[in-house]
């Protein structure tokens, strides 16, 4: 029997691995591009199996804006600094939602740092998808456990990405040589996190996930494009709170 069709959104590096994983396991894959009319597509194919939208965190928001609504309940999210209040303002009550633990470059074959929690409808499918390329992900059972996580990797990126804008070199460099500025942003991105989740969390169990994502990867180079522009969000972020961030604040002023 043909099995319900999967559409990606963004085939980039990330969506390819699911894309490749789907296929595997006999699911057709339809991509959706920039150049892709969703509505017309929607028209199409009005109910998938799953609508996985790989986009980029930064290109998220205009794609669920005009997410054609026949999709809406069957939607799956990927995104780094994902929480919440990002899908719920577009009626999307209970997407599934994966906690990506693997990067993935071009030309080369995925790096795993820590199996991805899934949670949601669809978590046994994209666990599935992901063993069959040896990559390995695991459930999370209730929406509390999924929050965690999500922060968890939130506290994770933020860190090394604003903290090394000023120590450069890797995660385990950054953990033996500054662990006094890494705890200290860790904990100011913390309270950012929860202000933004609308939720109280125990910062050890945070600090201790994310030294868990350091060693999975210890080489794992701390700065990217991205780090400053993501100190900039948090610095917004935390004014919006009305939190201090003096530390995050030292590291704007030295650049």
């Amino acid at each position: 029997m043909m099995k319900a069709p999967v559409v990606i959104i963004g085939i980039g590096e990330m969506g390819s691995v699911f894309a490749r994983g789907l296929l595997r396991l006999g699911y057709p894959v339809y991509p959706v591009t920039r150049d892709t009319d969703m509505q017309v597509l929607a028209r199409l194919l009005p109910a998938p199996e799953l609508v996985l939208v790989a986009v980029a965190e930064n290109a998220l928001h205009a794609v669920l804006e005009t997410l054609p609504t026949a999709w809406h309940g069957r939607v799956g999210l990927l995104q780094n600094e994902l929480l919440p209040r990002d899908w719920e303002p577009y009626g999307l009550a209970h997407p599934t939602i994966i906690s990506v633990w693997f990067e993935k470059k071009p030309g080369q074959a995925a790096k795993i740092l820590l199996p991805s929690p899934v949670y949601g409808p669809h978590a046994e499918l994209l666990a599935a998808c992901l063993g069959r390329l040896g990559i390995p992900a695991r459930h999370v059972g209730t929406r509390d456990e999924l929050l965690f996580e999500l922060v968890a990797k939130n506290v994770y990126i933020l860190t090394i990405n604003c903290a090394g804008l000023v120590t450069g070199g890797t995660v385990s460099e950054l953990w033996s040589r500054h662990r006094d500025l890494a705890e200290a942003v860790a904990r100011e991105v913390i309270g950012i996190q929860q202000f933004l989740a609308g939720h109280t969390f125990d910062a050890d169990a945070l600090i201790r996930a994310m030294l868990a994502a350091f060693d999975g990867d210890p080489h794992h180079v701390c700065t990217g494009r991205s780090a400053p522009a993501r100190l900039a969000r948090a610095l917004q972020q935390a004014e919006a709170a009305g939190l201090a961030v003096p530390k995050l604040r030292e590291i704007a002023a030295r650049l």
